[in-house]
């Protein structure tokens, strides 16, 4: 839908217990070109937190790699986009923004456990001064 009508549709913020959708975009860690998905999302102060997961199955999705390969990213979001920097959370802090997705999501737990390995919560920092 974002592609069909260049951006109009397809982005939405959070609310109040519900998610919203941005597009991510990257560039790939073994082509150099540059990659983009929509995923889903929830605000964290001036952060974006998302998670990497390839619906639920075991695996990282391409993103997810090619972030870890160039952290250094795009995204869009209803309004407007920016340049960002991707990274992992760890300890607490991931412990906290899991506890904000099960918010949300209240089978997180459920579906995670259908994944091998851990899912990565992933939190886009903005660079400052770049737009």
């Amino acid at each position: 839908m974002y592609r069909i009508t260049r951006g109009r549709i397809g982005l939405w913020n959070p609310k109040p217990g519900r998610w919203g959708a941005l597009r991510l975009t990257t560039i790939g860690r073994r082509t150099g070109q540059e990659r983009s998905v929509i995923l889903g999302y929830f605000d964290d102060g001036p952060l974006r937190v998302t998670m990497a997961m390839n619906g639920w199955s075991s695996g990282e999705p391409a993103w997810w790699l090619n972030l870890q390969a160039h952290p250094e990213a795009r995204i869009a979001v209803r309004g407007g986009g920016y340049a960002v920097r991707g990274r992992a959370a760890r300890g607490d802090e991931r412990e906290r923004l899991w506890a904000r997705w099960q918010e949300i999501d209240k089978n997180l737990d459920g579906y995670a456990a259908l994944r091998s390995t851990e899912t990565a919560v992933v939190v886009f920092e903005p660079i400052a001064g770049a737009r």
